[in-house]
């Protein structure tokens, strides 16, 4: 079984280079293959899913080195 993104899910990751450097996106919208990220102070992302390991993965900022890769298992915990 595989984990998936959820729509309305806030997810995030930290930069390879910074750990203090969080990434933060909620998934607005999905399919099948693709999924629509929003960020603060930015447009709407699509990107392909792909799977690894069980756990769906995109790259939110593009594929290049060193570049954050955010994983379904990435969910921010519900705040009290």
């Amino acid at each position: 079984m595989t984990l998936k993104f959820q729509v309305g899910k806030t997810y995030s990751c930290r930069s390879i280079c910074d750990y203090d450097c969080i990434f933060t996106f909620t998934v607005v919208e999905r399919t099948a293959q693709m999924v629509t990220l929003s960020a603060a102070h930015r447009a709407p992302i699509r990107r392909k899913v792909r799977v690894w390991n069980g756990v769906e993965q995109v790259d939110p900022l593009g594929r290049y080195s060193m570049s954050p890769v955010l994983g379904a298992d990435d969910v921010q915990p519900m705040s009290s």
